[in-house]
Protein backbone atom coordinates (compact mmCIF):
# COMPACT_ATOMS: atom_id res chain seq x y z
CA UNK A 1 0.00 0.00 0.00
CA UNK A 2 2.88 2.33 1.18
CA UNK A 3 4.58 1.67 -2.57
CA UNK A 4 1.39 2.23 -4.32
CA UNK A 5 0.37 5.61 -2.31
CA UNK A 6 4.11 7.23 -3.09
CA UNK A 7 3.09 6.25 -6.99
CA UNK A 8 0.54 8.07 -6.70
CA UNK A 9 1.77 10.95 -5.29
CA UNK A 10 4.89 10.97 -7.78
CA UNK A 11 2.24 10.76 -10.86
CA UNK A 12 0.14 13.68 -9.70
CA UNK A 13 3.31 16.26 -8.79
CA UNK A 14 4.09 15.12 -12.54
CA UNK A 15 1.38 15.67 -14.15
CA UNK A 16 1.12 19.02 -12.51
CA UNK A 17 4.74 19.61 -13.82
CA UNK A 18 3.51 18.76 -17.04
CA UNK A 19 0.94 21.28 -17.00
CA UNK A 20 2.97 23.91 -16.11
CA UNK A 21 5.33 23.76 -18.83
CA UNK A 22 2.41 23.32 -21.14
CA UNK A 23 0.77 26.20 -20.39
CA UNK A 24 4.26 27.98 -19.94
CA UNK A 25 4.65 26.86 -23.37
CA UNK A 26 1.25 27.99 -24.62
CA UNK A 27 1.85 31.56 -23.11
CA UNK A 28 5.20 31.69 -24.67
CA UNK A 29 4.14 31.40 -28.00
CA UNK A 30 1.71 33.41 -27.68
CA UNK A 31 3.80 36.37 -26.86
CA UNK A 32 5.90 35.17 -29.75
CA UNK A 33 3.65 35.39 -32.20
CA UNK A 34 2.20 38.66 -31.02
CA UNK A 35 5.63 40.73 -30.98
CA UNK A 36 6.31 39.07 -34.53
CA UNK A 37 2.54 40.06 -35.80
CA UNK A 38 3.44 43.36 -34.39
CA UNK A 39 6.60 43.81 -36.15
CA UNK A 40 5.13 43.02 -39.16
CA UNK A 41 2.99 46.33 -40.22
CA UNK A 42 0.69 44.53 -42.86
CA UNK A 43 -0.36 41.50 -40.30
CA UNK A 44 -0.78 44.15 -37.35
CA UNK A 45 -3.53 46.12 -39.30
CA UNK A 46 -5.46 43.01 -39.25
CA UNK A 47 -5.37 43.26 -34.98
CA UNK A 48 -5.99 46.82 -35.48
CA UNK A 49 -2.26 48.23 -35.09
CA UNK A 50 -2.42 49.36 -38.97
CA UNK A 51 -2.42 53.33 -39.82
CA UNK A 52 -2.70 55.63 -36.81
CA UNK A 53 -1.30 58.28 -34.99
CA UNK A 54 0.89 58.47 -32.56
CA UNK A 55 0.79 59.84 -28.78
CA UNK A 56 3.60 60.47 -27.04
CA UNK A 57 3.36 61.68 -23.41
CA UNK A 58 6.25 63.99 -22.35
CA UNK A 59 5.66 64.84 -18.38
CA UNK A 60 7.49 65.47 -15.40
CA UNK A 61 11.75 67.48 -15.54
CA UNK A 62 12.42 67.04 -18.57
CA UNK A 63 16.45 65.77 -19.03
CA UNK A 64 18.30 64.16 -21.93
CA UNK A 65 17.00 61.23 -22.32
CA UNK A 66 18.19 58.60 -24.94
CA UNK A 67 15.44 55.78 -25.22
CA UNK A 68 13.14 58.67 -25.38
CA UNK A 69 14.87 60.08 -28.79
CA UNK A 70 15.31 56.20 -29.56
CA UNK A 71 11.43 56.11 -29.65
CA UNK A 72 10.85 59.37 -31.40
CA UNK A 73 13.05 57.60 -33.92
CA UNK A 74 11.09 54.57 -34.15
CA UNK A 75 7.69 56.53 -34.77
CA UNK A 76 9.63 58.65 -37.54
CA UNK A 77 10.59 55.07 -39.21
CA UNK A 78 6.94 53.63 -38.74
CA UNK A 79 5.58 52.93 -41.75
CA UNK A 80 2.10 53.16 -39.86
CA UNK A 81 2.23 55.79 -38.41
CA UNK A 82 0.75 59.11 -40.34
CA UNK A 83 0.93 62.01 -37.38
CA UNK A 84 2.25 62.42 -34.23
CA UNK A 85 0.67 64.18 -31.08
CA UNK A 86 3.14 65.39 -28.19
CA UNK A 87 1.01 65.50 -24.72
CA UNK A 88 3.35 67.76 -22.83
CA UNK A 89 2.38 68.78 -18.87
CA UNK A 90 5.99 69.70 -17.77
CA UNK A 91 7.25 72.97 -15.78
CA UNK A 92 10.89 72.36 -17.91
CA UNK A 93 13.70 70.32 -16.76
CA UNK A 94 17.38 71.27 -17.95
CA UNK A 95 18.57 73.21 -20.78
CA UNK A 96 20.63 70.42 -22.77
CA UNK A 97 17.86 68.23 -21.89
CA UNK A 98 15.62 70.77 -23.46
CA UNK A 99 17.77 70.89 -26.20
CA UNK A 100 18.40 67.85 -27.22
CA UNK A 101 14.43 66.54 -27.02
CA UNK A 102 14.01 69.97 -29.64
CA UNK A 103 16.11 68.59 -32.10
CA UNK A 104 15.27 65.07 -31.90
CA UNK A 105 11.24 66.65 -32.50
CA UNK A 106 12.96 68.80 -35.60
CA UNK A 107 13.83 65.16 -36.65
CA UNK A 108 11.09 63.33 -36.44
CA UNK A 109 8.95 66.25 -37.87
CA UNK A 110 11.04 65.91 -41.11
CA UNK A 111 9.20 62.51 -41.65
CA UNK A 112 6.18 63.06 -40.09
CA UNK A 113 3.30 66.06 -39.06
CA UNK A 114 3.92 66.54 -35.62
CA UNK A 115 1.50 68.74 -32.87
CA UNK A 116 2.14 69.31 -29.58
CA UNK A 117 -0.80 69.66 -27.30
CA UNK A 118 -0.17 71.68 -24.11
CA UNK A 119 -1.66 70.36 -20.42
CA UNK A 120 -2.17 71.98 -16.96
CA UNK A 121 1.71 73.49 -17.60
CA UNK A 122 4.21 73.54 -20.21
CA UNK A 123 6.98 75.96 -19.65
CA UNK A 124 10.40 76.55 -20.26
CA UNK A 125 12.52 73.47 -21.66
CA UNK A 126 8.69 71.98 -21.81
CA UNK A 127 7.85 75.08 -24.06
CA UNK A 128 11.20 74.59 -26.08
CA UNK A 129 10.15 70.78 -26.92
CA UNK A 130 6.94 72.50 -28.09
CA UNK A 131 7.82 74.99 -30.71
CA UNK A 132 9.72 72.09 -32.26
CA UNK A 133 6.11 71.02 -33.73
CA UNK A 134 4.51 72.21 -36.69
CA UNK A 135 1.59 73.30 -34.33
CA UNK A 136 0.39 73.76 -30.56
CA UNK A 137 -2.77 73.64 -29.11
CA UNK A 138 -3.40 74.70 -25.29
CA UNK A 139 -6.13 74.76 -22.87
CA UNK A 140 -7.20 78.81 -21.97
CA UNK A 141 -5.67 78.42 -18.49
CA UNK A 142 -2.76 76.09 -19.47
CA UNK A 143 0.59 77.81 -18.07
CA UNK A 144 3.04 78.46 -20.41
CA UNK A 145 6.23 80.23 -21.72
CA UNK A 146 8.97 80.90 -19.17
CA UNK A 147 11.22 81.67 -21.58
CA UNK A 148 14.74 81.65 -19.68
CA UNK A 149 17.52 79.68 -18.11
CA UNK A 150 18.42 79.83 -14.54
CA UNK A 151 21.29 78.59 -12.62
CA UNK A 152 21.34 78.26 -8.91
CA UNK A 153 23.59 76.96 -6.16
CA UNK A 154 23.82 76.65 -2.57
CA UNK A 155 26.91 78.85 -1.07
CA UNK A 156 27.01 77.18 2.28
CA UNK A 157 30.65 78.81 3.68
CA UNK A 158 28.65 80.18 6.87
CA UNK A 159 27.06 77.13 7.95
CA UNK A 160 30.60 75.05 7.46
CA UNK A 161 32.30 78.02 9.39
CA UNK A 162 30.27 77.04 12.15
CA UNK A 163 30.48 73.57 12.08
CA UNK A 164 34.17 73.99 12.25
CA UNK A 165 34.66 72.97 8.64
CA UNK A 166 37.30 74.22 6.53
CA UNK A 167 37.51 73.76 2.75
CA UNK A 168 41.16 74.02 0.88
CA UNK A 169 41.94 73.76 -2.47
CA UNK A 170 44.36 74.05 -4.96
CA UNK A 171 43.30 75.24 -8.59
CA UNK A 172 44.96 76.21 -12.09
CA UNK A 173 43.01 79.23 -12.44
CA UNK A 174 40.96 81.75 -10.46
CA UNK A 175 38.11 80.65 -12.58
CA UNK A 176 38.21 77.11 -11.95
CA UNK A 177 35.28 75.46 -9.95
CA UNK A 178 33.08 78.50 -10.60
CA UNK A 179 30.58 79.18 -8.98
CA UNK A 180 31.40 76.86 -5.95
CA UNK A 181 29.13 75.74 -2.94
CA UNK A 182 32.50 76.18 -0.88
CA UNK A 183 33.52 79.53 -1.55
CA UNK A 184 31.62 83.14 -1.82
CA UNK A 185 31.12 84.29 -5.57
CA UNK A 186 33.92 86.73 -6.52
CA UNK A 187 33.29 89.68 -8.89
CA UNK A 188 34.95 88.07 -12.08
CA UNK A 189 32.92 84.39 -11.03
CA UNK A 190 29.35 86.37 -10.84
CA UNK A 191 30.29 88.05 -14.51
CA UNK A 192 31.54 84.74 -16.34
CA UNK A 193 27.82 83.05 -14.79
CA UNK A 194 26.20 85.92 -15.64
CA UNK A 195 27.80 85.92 -19.15
CA UNK A 196 26.90 82.08 -19.61
CA UNK A 197 23.29 82.17 -18.93
CA UNK A 198 22.66 85.04 -21.12
CA UNK A 199 24.03 83.82 -23.79
CA UNK A 200 21.86 80.67 -23.35
CA UNK A 201 18.87 82.98 -23.01
CA UNK A 202 19.63 84.72 -26.52
CA UNK A 203 20.05 81.26 -28.05
CA UNK A 204 16.84 79.92 -26.04
CA UNK A 205 15.51 83.73 -27.44
CA UNK A 206 15.95 82.83 -31.02
CA UNK A 207 14.73 79.86 -30.94
CA UNK A 208 11.60 81.30 -30.38
CA UNK A 209 11.68 84.07 -32.64
CA UNK A 210 12.55 81.54 -35.70
CA UNK A 211 10.31 78.71 -34.90
CA UNK A 212 7.26 81.36 -34.30
CA UNK A 213 8.29 83.74 -36.72
CA UNK A 214 8.19 87.02 -34.20
CA UNK A 215 9.81 89.67 -32.55
CA UNK A 216 10.26 88.94 -28.96
CA UNK A 217 10.99 92.56 -28.76
CA UNK A 218 6.98 92.76 -29.73
CA UNK A 219 5.60 90.04 -26.89
CA UNK A 220 5.48 91.77 -23.25
CA UNK A 221 7.57 89.91 -21.04
CA UNK A 222 9.49 87.17 -23.25
CA UNK A 223 12.83 88.40 -22.97
CA UNK A 224 12.70 88.15 -19.33
CA UNK A 225 10.61 84.62 -18.71
CA UNK A 226 7.33 85.86 -17.75
CA UNK A 227 4.77 83.07 -17.89
CA UNK A 228 1.08 83.25 -19.90
CA UNK A 229 -1.86 82.23 -19.59
CA UNK A 230 -2.88 79.82 -23.02
CA UNK A 231 -5.39 82.68 -24.16
CA UNK A 232 -2.21 85.64 -23.38
CA UNK A 233 0.00 83.28 -25.38
CA UNK A 234 -2.65 82.41 -28.47
CA UNK A 235 -2.85 85.95 -28.50
CA UNK A 236 0.79 86.88 -28.64
CA UNK A 237 1.76 83.89 -31.27
CA UNK A 238 2.92 81.88 -28.71
CA UNK A 239 0.58 78.78 -29.81
CA UNK A 240 -1.44 78.64 -32.43
CA UNK A 241 -5.13 77.21 -31.06
CA UNK A 242 -6.97 77.18 -27.97
CA UNK A 243 -8.57 73.19 -27.65
CA UNK A 244 -7.74 69.95 -26.55
CA UNK A 245 -6.07 66.79 -28.49
CA UNK A 246 -9.65 66.46 -31.14
CA UNK A 247 -8.51 70.24 -31.92
CA UNK A 248 -5.15 68.96 -32.69
CA UNK A 249 -6.41 66.06 -34.51
CA UNK A 250 -9.10 68.05 -36.58
CA UNK A 251 -5.82 70.03 -37.69
CA UNK A 252 -3.85 67.48 -38.59
CA UNK A 253 -6.76 66.31 -40.73
CA UNK A 254 -7.26 69.56 -42.43
CA UNK A 255 -3.73 70.83 -43.33
CA UNK A 256 -1.50 67.59 -42.99
CA UNK A 257 -4.28 65.44 -45.03
CA UNK A 258 -4.14 63.21 -42.25
CA UNK A 259 -6.82 60.51 -43.06
CA UNK A 260 -10.22 61.01 -40.51
CA UNK A 261 -10.92 58.08 -38.10
CA UNK A 262 -7.37 56.96 -37.33
CA UNK A 263 -6.78 55.76 -34.04
CA UNK A 264 -4.58 57.36 -31.80
CA UNK A 265 -1.90 54.85 -30.42
CA UNK A 266 0.41 56.17 -26.94
CA UNK A 267 3.67 55.18 -27.96
CA UNK A 268 5.89 54.55 -24.90
CA UNK A 269 9.43 54.19 -23.57
CA UNK A 270 10.61 50.75 -22.77
CA UNK A 271 8.36 48.69 -25.14
CA UNK A 272 11.24 46.89 -27.04
CA UNK A 273 13.87 46.47 -23.97
CA UNK A 274 14.08 43.92 -21.00
CA UNK A 275 10.45 42.86 -20.72
CA UNK A 276 8.80 45.57 -22.98
CA UNK A 277 8.22 42.57 -25.90
CA UNK A 278 6.36 40.76 -23.14
CA UNK A 279 4.19 43.76 -22.28
CA UNK A 280 3.66 44.84 -25.82
CA UNK A 281 2.71 41.15 -27.00
CA UNK A 282 0.28 40.83 -23.58
CA UNK A 283 -1.46 44.37 -23.75
CA UNK A 284 -1.87 43.52 -27.72
CA UNK A 285 -3.63 40.27 -27.18
CA UNK A 286 -6.01 42.01 -24.28
CA UNK A 287 -7.02 45.00 -26.79
CA UNK A 288 -7.46 42.12 -29.53
CA UNK A 289 -9.49 40.27 -27.16
CA UNK A 290 -11.66 43.34 -25.73
CA UNK A 291 -9.64 43.92 -22.67
CA UNK A 292 -9.86 46.67 -20.78
CA UNK A 293 -5.86 48.16 -21.00
CA UNK A 294 -6.00 49.58 -17.44
CA UNK A 295 -6.74 45.88 -16.04
CA UNK A 296 -3.90 44.71 -17.54
CA UNK A 297 -1.45 47.26 -16.51
CA UNK A 298 -2.86 46.75 -13.04
CA UNK A 299 -1.46 43.33 -13.45
CA UNK A 300 1.66 44.11 -15.59
CA UNK A 301 2.72 47.50 -13.39
CA UNK A 302 3.70 50.83 -15.41
CA UNK A 303 5.27 50.31 -18.42
CA UNK A 304 8.38 52.64 -16.92
CA UNK A 305 9.74 54.58 -13.68
CA UNK A 306 10.79 57.94 -13.18
CA UNK A 307 14.14 57.81 -11.13
CA UNK A 308 14.58 60.80 -9.02
CA UNK A 309 15.96 63.83 -11.27
CA UNK A 310 19.12 65.72 -9.99
CA UNK A 311 19.11 69.36 -12.23
CA UNK A 312 22.08 69.89 -12.56
CA UNK A 313 23.95 72.59 -14.96
CA UNK A 314 21.74 75.13 -16.53
CA UNK A 315 18.19 74.76 -15.83
CA UNK A 316 14.85 75.90 -18.17
CA UNK A 317 12.49 74.89 -15.63
CA UNK A 318 9.70 76.93 -14.10
CA UNK A 319 8.40 76.20 -10.50
CA UNK A 320 10.27 73.15 -10.41
CA UNK A 321 9.39 71.30 -6.79
CA UNK A 322 12.12 67.92 -5.84
CA UNK A 323 11.31 65.85 -2.72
Amino acid sequence: MTLRADFLVDRRRLKRSVTLWRVLTVVAIIALVATLTLQNEKIAAAFGYGAHIARVDITGLIRQNRKREELLEKIGNSQSTKAVILRINSPGGTTVGGESLYRAILKLGEKKPVVAVFSTVATSAAYMVGIATDHIVARGGTITGSVGVILQWAEVTELLSKLGIKMEEVKSGPLKAVPSPFRPLSEPGRELTREMVSESQKWFVGLVAKRRSLDPATVPGLTEGRIYSGRQALKWKLIDQIGGEDDAIAWLQENRNVPKKLEVMDWEIGSSGNLGWFRVAVKSLAQWAGLPITAVESVLGPGSTLDRVRLDGLVSVWHAQQN
